[in-house]
């Protein structure tokens, strides 16, 4: 197939660096052009570079980053892939669509517009159908957003428990990390030696994006699903990788064995249209006492890659008719930059592009 044409918007930031590091050798999409604030404009990735853990090509750390505007996007690309900052993504991602591209971004900004998709191929493939009723879709152009990262590594593991047991309670405490407060984040005085249990709006995201998520599609409109949802959440002194502590009560009470085989064989569109950034197990259950644990489990999935792209989940327990759990996930790859590749991936797949 010929390579589709895409940008990359906020390519000084760590998101958007995580974009260009998932598209390097990509089988369907090249990157046509890289765009930040003028701040950034006529440097290079290598100028600006966030990611330490990757080492970039070459050819990618000598490309040139454009001023951010609609029309330098617009002229040769059909996918716009958004690290912006939520202030900035509203206006211009919607510009972009108006052009008749399709933007696949990290923002929140448009996540709770009625027809706009909070996207996990694995979890939501059919809410794909909403896009069809924004006004820029017959011109080409529509908006896909992926969850907030700390939604997105629950998303999964809640989905499986549902679809086998039907969910009743979900709370969740969270153990955030750095990354996910963007470059430089959280200042190292506030944070060495520390625990932060406070970010801003992100309680509030998780307990209504994941009824979003976990909804059905009907008659081109996505209709909440009815769980009790509650959240905590705390920084920590971890560079990537969110763990997050899970309790659950659902309608079907399973033993521990039937919970973790739920989870362990859990899959999804991407893994049965094998999507190249899908992680062949989307969920992987570790048995030790002491996993997952971000030093150890972040970087989990296969291929190479959809290296951090799988969930993994450890410590399954039960209490009465309660069950416990940790998920762990990479924030900026699976709750970042490749959960939007990997929503565009399904719409190649699907025909929208």
């Amino acid at each position: 197939m010929n390579k589709v044409s895409v940008a990359v918007l906020g390519a000084s930031g760590m998101i958007g660096q995580r974009f260009v590091q998932m598209l390097e050798g990509h089988p369907y999409f090249e990157i046509s052009g890289l765009f930040a604030s003028e701040r950034s404009a006529g440097k290079t990735i290598g100028d600006v570079l966030k990611v330490r853990d990757h080492k970039y090509m070459s050819s990618t750390m000598e490309m040139p980053i454009e001023k951010l505007t609609p029309k330098a996007v617009s002229r040769s690309c059909r996918i716009a892939f958004s690290g912006l900052p939520t202030e900035l993504a509203k206006s211009v991602e919607q510009d972009l669509a108006e052009a008749g591209l399709a933007v696949f971004s990290n923002a929140s900004a448009h996540r709770m517009r009625e027809d706009v998709p909070i996207m996990i191929p694995e979890v939501n493939a059919d809410h794909f159908a909403v896009v069809m009723s924004q006004p820029t879709y017959d011109d080409g152009g529509f908006i896909v957003t992926n969850a907030n990262c700390s939604s997105t590594g629950i998303a999964a593991p809640l989905k499986a428990l549902d679809d086998a047991f039907g969910l009743k309670f979900v709370t969740v405490s969270t153990y955030q990390a750095l990354s996910g407060a963007g470059y430089p984040g959280v200042p190292s005085l506030d944070i060495m030696g520390n625990v932060i249990p406070y970010i801003g709006g992100e309680e509030e995201k998780m307990e209504i994006e994941l009824h979003k998520m976990l909804g059905s599609v009907d008659k081109g409109r996505i209709r909440n699903a009815d769980f009790t949802m509650l959240a905590n959440c705390a920084r920590v002194p971890v560079v990537d990788g969110h763990l997050e502590s899970l309790v659950v009560r659902m309608e079907k009470t399973p033993s521990l064995e039937q919970l973790s085989e739920s989870l362990s064989t859990f899959k999804g569109e991407p893994q049965r249209l094998s999507l190249p950034s899908a992680p062949i197990d989307p969920i992987i259950v570790r048995n030790e006492p002491d996993r997952p644990q971000p030093a150890l489990d972040v970087l989990a999935g296969e291929p190479e890659r959809a290296r951090g792209m799988a969930v993994v989940v450890g410590r399954l327990r039960r209490k009465d008719d309660h069950f416990k759990l940790f998920v762990l996930s990479h924030n900026t790859l699976r709750g970042g930059a490749g959960g939007s590749i990997l929503n565009a991936e399904l719409a190649v797949a699907k025909g929208l592009i």
